[in-house]
């Protein structure tokens, strides 16, 4: 666990599908056997691996491309890599299973997801209200682990029931500029609160604030915290080619991520006033997700699988609750507000299997959970169409090796709406996953 690194999600803060089977093939996992991965998705799945004991370790790659663009100005801020640990993102996998008889347990480290951009310094980003230029960053880094411990049983020939416990941790970087006019619109609609808004509206020439919550390392953060998630889920099979899956994965209840940052008061007069402090993100949660799936196996060599989804983004997501206490004295309290949409997600895989080697191909396609009028700069999760493809080889009846490619197709936003951005801006985000993993059977 304590070698992974950062991941850009695609479906918002999720990943598209977890391990290279289920990657290959759209993101389909509820309904056939994906591996250790099926953890993470369908803990009911475990039972259809082989008897015996199998050790899985993969890694995913993700490189995005994210531009955001002025439609005031046609400035572009483009989200590259200006700094040692943002991009391409890499999450290394690990899992143990155990099947025996009608049991089987598993145990394994899975970044469920993340976020990811990097504008710089210098991009129109870090203009204040009025034109002001700070050389403040505008930027985000966050990383969502899952420590899923993983039972399955046979209850009978057609019904296998399973459930998981996950230990989860999650960790923030966040550089972000708020124009002075992005500040008075969250006062007015009250959304913020606190001994030091009088102290900011006492500036001679107010222009913005920025917060600074970064570490730039590899896994540490500017904020974390540790929590609990988990799911159920169940298999039937309606023949020796058919089964039906469903799985419930629980909101996730994690404790307030706190750490240590600056908030930065940009003033046209008296220039940059840093105050160090204590900042909570409180209540920032991982979303239920209901997942249904069908397999149905043609013959040996072909298998269709079709999985139906429904993320609860609007219960988990509606603000970023944000906390902040100078340790001069003062305190500020900000609800930026998010109000996600729950998201539909219909996926679709085909396998091909010819000797050694089985080959896969798969689609996706979501709704959208953000809402274009509260869209932020630094955090772009909107693609929603996705293409997938790769195959597994197997060297032998121990060994196989997996591998899978995955195109989140461009998709942009346009936002013209404070408080989320002073600028009208157009977000444009695509990217490629790439997925690997060596599975050893004992």
């Amino acid at each position: 666990a304590i070698t992974s690194q950062m991941v850009h999600a695609t479906e918002v803060f999720r990943l598209e599908g977890y391990g290279p089977i289920s990657r290959a093939m759209g993101g389909t996992a509820t309904a056939f056997d994906v591996g250790a991965a099926g953890m993470m998705t369908n803990p009911a799945t475990l039972s259809l691996m082989a008897q015996g004991s199998e050790l899985h370790l993969g890694l995913d790659v993700v490189n995005t491309d994210i531009d955001t663009k002025n439609l005031a100005t046609g400035e572009n801020a483009s989200s590259n890599n200006h700094s040692k640990n943002r991009g391409p993102y890499l999450a290394p996998q690990a899992a143990y299973t155990y099947h025996n008889g009608p049991l089987a347990l598993g145990v394994g480290a899975f970044a469920q997801g993340g976020l990811g951009t990097e504008y710089g310094t210098d991009s129109f980003l870090s203009r204040a209200t009025g034109g002001l230029d700070t050389g403040l960053e505008n930027s985000s880094r966050l990383l969502v682990l899952n420590v899923p411990f993983a039972a399955s049983y046979e209850v009978n020939d057609k019904l296998t029931v399973g459930a998981s416990l996950d230990v989860m941790w999650q960790g923030l970087n966040l550089e972000l500029l708020l124009g002075a006019d992005q500040v008075g619109s969250l006062i007015g609609s009250g959304r913020v609160s606190g001994s030091l808004v009088p102290v900011l509206g006492g500036l001679p020439d107010l222009r913005g604030a920025h917060f600074s919550l970064t570490k730039n390392q590899p896994l540490a953060s500017g904020v974390d915290a540790w929590g609990l998630g988990g799911r159920i889920g169940m298999i039937y099979k309606m023949s020796n080619d058919t089964i039906l899956g469903a799985a419930y994965t629980i909101e996730s209840q994690m404790n307030d991520m706190e750490g240590r940052a600056t908030l930065t008061a940009i003033d046209g007069v008296a220039g940059q006033i840093p105050l160090d402090g204590d900042i909570k993100i409180r209540d920032f949660q991982m979303p239920a997700k209901l997942d249904l799936g069908l397999s149905h196996r043609f013959n040996d060599q072909w298998m269709m699988t079709v999985d139906v989804s429904r993320v609860f983004w609007k219960h988990a997501m509606k603000d970023i609750d944000v906390g902040f206490e100078s340790d001069g004295g003062g305190n500020i309290d900000i609800l930026l507000p998010q109000d996600y949409k729950d998201q539909n997600i219909l996926s679709v895989g085909l396998a091909y299997q010819t000797g050694n080697w089985t080959l896969r191909g798969g689609a996706r396609i979501a709704d959208q959970a953000l809402r274009s009028d509260l869209l932020f700069g630094v955090i772009p999760a909107i693609p929603k169409k996705h293409a997938s493809l790769g195959f597994s080889y197997d060297f032998s009846k121990e060994n196989s090796v997996h591998f899978a490619y995955s195109h989140a197709f461009k998709e942009s936003m346009d936002n013209s709406s404070l408080p989320n951005t002073s600028a009208p801006i157009r977000v444009s985000h695509s990217q490629d996953n790439w997925t690997m993993a060596y599975t050893h059977r004992f």
